[in-house]
């Protein structure tokens, strides 16, 4: 009798302990076994421990112009992060922020023109900008006299930047490309005299989908023949330099919106993705939202994981928690978090990420032990600014 009680007891215990797990599972998100085969087909171009330089530099010039972009590509950058725009003659522009205060003079040249945002002006329009006085201004300590005056860059100009050329201009000022005598804002190009070889990729990140957007960046691309879908171009490289703007990874496409994600996917499969996440925007259950994020990316074939890190001088919200890397990283998935701008950030986030977003380039190629022989200061003055 006695040994049945206790048989009767220990059912009823386990019986118990079954419950609460059960319990415990539905509140748990599960993770996700892998990333689907077309997205597996795709991670075999990206390579680790890169360093994506965040707008070129916001540190050490004006944030997507063309030093900022030049000095990226001479410092050993793998690659040139870069966030677009549309103008009114839909042409496709370097820019952050939805509208034009904060990094150039359009409430000066435009006053009448309340809340100016890229698609407000057609190119040549804005390339009557200073895009560079307000750095000097803002960073007296980094100020330089060649940052007066300078243009707002297209994607094109990017590009072109990555290969190893730059703006051509006489006397200073940048030289006009017109057809049919008409000029419309784009400028002539020349090889860079103090290009060094290093031939980065692009980070390109959308914003949320207007004005059909991802159409309009699939096309560019296949006519600038950096779309791996369309008979890319080669683009030569040295070794021992960076080469990426040769690969297969040559862009990676980025968006912290969903169905901008799923846009790029339509317009240009086969192409590296990035699923940015912020935490603000990230409301309830975090691990819930978390393992959603995961789901999605999975689901649309994106293969990287975009998160914040914590501390200074951004002091971003954590996304980039020890739980989290085991998530993205159990789902099969890997992670370039932002943005790295100290040696402290980089040594707490060692061996967990297998890229990072900086501003500060130079101090995450020497974390990754490909110190530039040229200090940024020194980078600058032999580019010319």
């Amino acid at each position: 009798m006695k040994t049945q009680k206790y048989i009767m007891l220990l059912l009823i215990v386990l019986g118990i302990l079954s419950c609460k797990n059960i319990e415990k599972n539905k509140k748990e998100p599960q993770m996700s076994n892998d990333v689907n085969e077309k997205a597996k087909t795709v991670d075999v171009y990206l390579q680790k421990d890169i360093v994506i330089a965040h707008r070129g530099t916001t540190y050490w010039a004006p944030e997507e112009t063309e030093p900022a972009f030049l000095w990226a590509r001479n410092i050993g950058a793998d690659y040139l992060e870069l966030d677009i725009q549309m103008t009114k003659d839909s042409i496709l522009i370097a820019l952050h922020d939805n509208t034009l205060e904060r990094t150039t003079n359009v409430s000066e040249i435009f006053p009448s023109v309340e809340n100016p945002t890229a698609s407000d002006f057609t190119l040549k329009e804005l390339r009557s900008l200073d895009a560079g006085s307000w750095f000097n201004k803002t960073n007296p300590e980094r100020e330089r006299a060649s940052y007066k005056g300078l243009k707002i860059a297209t994607l094109q100009d990017v590009i072109m930047f990555a290969e190893g050329y730059r703006i051509k201009k006489i006397n200073g000022e940048p030289v006009k490309e017109k057809v049919n005598s008409i000029w419309i804002g784009k400028y002539k190009y020349e090889k860079d005299p103090n290009d060094n070889g290093n031939r980065p990729g692009l980070y390109i990140e959308t914003k949320h989908p207007k004005l059909n957007i991802e159409k309009h960046l699939s096309d560019e691309l296949t006519s600038l023949g950096w779309n791996i879908n369309a008979s890319p171009k080669e683009v030569k490289t040295i070794e021992s330099r960076v080469g990426i703007g040769n690969t297969k990874a040559r862009v990676i496409l980025q968006s912290f919106s969903p169905e901008s994600i799923m846009n790029l996917e339509t317009e240009l499969p086969n192409i590296p993705k990035c699923f940015l996440l912020w935490k603000p925007d990230m409301k309830g259950d975090l691990k819930e939202l978390y393992q959603k994020a995961i789901d999605f990316a999975v689901k649309y074939n994106v293969q990287i994981i975009g998160s914040s890190i914590s501390g200074e001088p951004n002091n971003y919200e954590e996304l980039t928690a020890p739980w989290m890397i085991e998530m993205i990283h159990k789902a099969g998935l890997i992670i370039h978090p932002y943005t790295f701008d100290t040696t402290i950030q980089l040594n707490k986030y060692r061996g967990g990420v297998e890229g990072v977003f900086t501003n500060r380039a130079e101090l995450a190629l020497k974390f990754y032990n490909r110190k530039s022989k040229n200090s940024p200061e020194e980078t600058l003055d032999l580019l010319g600014y």
